[in-house]
């Protein structure tokens, strides 16, 4: 029988196609947002060894304003020297962009402390982005057991028109499926088209497929991924890797890559797509090049190519950053940075940086113009910004002229020629464990809250009520005033929910022992951050209901011991009011059927619930998650 890409790998790995897939990784990636809280929680339950490959890296919290950023940093290197983990100081890459260049291979399997780490899928691995405590148990040796998600076949034919990206593709993608299309899918691309894109072109796709709440997305290994290993030095990583001839997909997509046009995201969604020709002339006031979607030596050196000789209008603020020290540095030796610098823009170091509102935040009410993921609102650092998305080509010709403008009209496309070898020469070597080398935690270092078991029943007031395409943003802020606090819950406490209700923080001690919220649909969508469950964890949230949620969200949830419910009938989140008292009883046995009843006791009417669990979600939500698992795991063993 034919097989899809996807299901190659999982037989290599010794996983059958079953119902619920238990994933080992190979491969494990973290970064300094989200490090921290996993390296803690890693001590917490007495793991001193780990089993796949592990690489940290200091590529969010580099602004280092105060004390904390660098308490983070000097934690992780401790606790890359005593695992045994590869460890990447500030400045060195994006976390995505590095690990592509250092540790793609296609056929294995990567799991990432953070959303947008299918972009590896651009080099043939299955790479899944998931929450920090799916990555301790994985780290432990513990499989990440994930329902076994559909496959969508994506078939590209044709070759992209001048002028036309890779992100192009991606905005037309979000624009075809939607940023809850992907939910439970695998996008798996294969055809024609393929051959035409190159691996950080893929890259691109991949890293957005996250936008649209795919579990992975994936290209198969051929020429073009030889090519790319090869550049690194890596050839002995490659093997070719594809789906067989006739596989059979559960659903199907055909995109002619010919047919796509030049695209933008409007405010304030990445599936808010328009063409770039349709809103052409809108003035700007700042313009962004980088982040891990789109921070490759192409995408930076088209800039210096439109730039080169020409003047960026004063009024316009812009910055440039590449993805990796090493693709700096070759900039900088094929004489692509002086050009960026001398047409007047700020050239970045190699980190995400205004991503995550870490620096380069627009003024009130500006319009800023980025080649990234996510154009949430206040994901610049701004609520009332209103931010685009489109690619490297377009930002850079829109910056020529303070207006967003189709880059057709700047004439022939400036001819670029990708180094067939970086000649940047890494520092590190293979990392030896060293369990006892001195760990420093200064004063930004607090402990993590561990879940508890869920009790047979809740009676949780309703505290806060939120909408649909809720996102982790919305729930805890990124910028680099909260990055500088994700290794101090308590301290993060005034800011959570903030951009829903400005005062919640401020009430967080006069909150009862348990409580709930009522979102709409796909909440939780974002940023694989867990402290957007974590903080409100701390404070008492017991509880989810909403019509649905975002795949690592709702994993996030489990894996603390707290409940993701969602209603049986959406209708009925229209009948709950805040304040009003929510009472479940008999949750034990009510969580093996997947329904449950909810008594609304301040109302006197009731409705039901439904809470789909797998064998292994049910046992965390009665065990109280990950960490009280595979403590007692762990203990019993010894």
């Amino acid at each position: 029988m034919s097989v899809t890409l996807f299901s190659r790998i999982c037989r290599e790995h010794h996983i059958d196609d079953g119902e619920v897939l238990p994933l080992l990784p190979d491969q494990v990636l973290l970064h300094d947002a989200l490090g921290t809280p996993v390296c803690l929680q890693l001590e917490a339950v007495g793991v001193t060894s780990i089993k796949p490959l592990l690489a940290i890296y200091c590529d969010h919290n580099t602004l280092q304003v105060g004390y904390r950023n660098d308490d983070d940093h000097v934690y992780l290197y401790g606790m890359a020297k005593r695992l045994g983990a590869y460890f990447f100081r500030p400045g060195e890459g994006i976390c995505h962009q590095t690990h592509l260049e250092r540790f793609s291979k296609p056929g294995d399997i990567l799991l990432g402390a953070d959303s947008h780490t299918p972009t590896c899928g651009g080099a043939g691995m299955l790479s899944i982005g998931v929450g920090g405590l799916t990555v301790v148990g994985a780290l432990a040796g513990e499989p990440y057991r994930i329902p076994r998600p559909s496959v969508l076949g994506i078939k590209l034919v044709g070759k992209l028109s001048e002028w036309v990206t890779a992100k192009d593709v991606a905005l037309h993608l979000l624009k075809t499926v939607s940023v809850k299309g992907g939910v439970g899918k695998i996008f798996e691309f294969y055809g024609p088209g393929v051959e035409t894109l190159s691996v950080n072109e893929r890259a691109t796709i991949c890293n957005m497929g996250a936008e649209a709440g795919a579990t992975a997305s994936i290209f198969p290994s051929d020429l073009r991924t030889l090519e790319f290993l090869r550049a690194f030095g890596r050839e002995a990583d490659w093997r070719p890797l594809a789906a067989d001839d006739g596989a059979v997909y559960d659903e199907d997509l055909l995109i002619d890559l010919a047919a796509i046009e030049p695209l933008i995201a409007c405010p304030s969604s990445p599936d808010n797509v328009r063409s770039v020709q349709e809103i052409e002339g809108l003035p700007l006031d700042q313009v962004c090049i980088g982040s891990c979607t789109n921070a490759s030596y192409a995408d930076i050196a088209i800039a210096a190519a439109v730039w080169k000789g020409r003047r960026i209008p004063d009024s316009l603020d812009v910055s440039v950053a590449a993805g990796t020290r090493m693709t700096l540095a070759q900039l900088m030796k094929d004489g692509y940075i002086s050009p960026l610098v001398d047409a007047g823009a700020r050239v970045l170091e190699a980190c995400c940086g205004p991503c995550n509102a870490a620096g380069m935040s627009p003024g009130s009410g500006k319009t800023t113009l980025r080649t990234f993921n996510r154009n949430f609102k206040g994901r610049s650092g701004t609520l009332d910004a209103q931010v685009y998305l489109c690619s490297p080509q377009t930002a850079a010709v829109s910056a020529l002229t303070g207006r967003i403008t189709d880059p057709r009209t700047f004439g022939a496309a400036p001819a670029l020629s990708v180094p067939s070898q970086f000649s940047y020469t890494w520092r590190q070597n293979t990392p030896v464990a060293d369990p006892s080398f001195p760990v420093e935690k200064g004063p930004n270092i607090k402990p993590m809250p561990i879940g508890s078991p869920v009790p047979d029943a809740l009676t949780l007031p309703v505290k806060l009520l939120a909408g649909d395409n809720i996102t982790t943003d919305h729930i805890l802020p990124g910028g680099a005033e909260m990055l500088a606090l994700r290794s101090n819950v308590p301290d993060s406490v005034p800011y959570v929910f903030e951009r829903i209700d400005p005062e919640f923080g401020k009430k967080a001690n006069t909150l009862p022992k348990s409580w709930c919220v009522i979102g709409g649909e796909n909440y939780g969508q974002g940023s694989s951050r867990e402290h957007a469950v974590m903080v409100p964890l701390y404070i008492g949230m017991k509880a989810v209901i909403a019509v649905s949620f975002a795949r690592i969200y709702r994993r996030n949830l489990i894996n603390f011991g707290i409940l993701p419910l969602t209603f049986a009938d959406p209708s009925e989140r229209g009948n709950i009011a805040l304040d009003d008292e929510l009472c479940i009883e008999h949750i034990h046995d009510a969580l093996h059927s997947g329904t449950l009843l909810v008594r609304n006791v301040t109302r006197n009417t009731s409705f039901a619930v439904e809470c789909r669990l797998t064998a292994d979600e049910y046992d965390l939500l009665l065990s109280g998650g990950v960490l009280k698992r595979l403590a007692a795991n762990i203990a019993s063993a010894s």
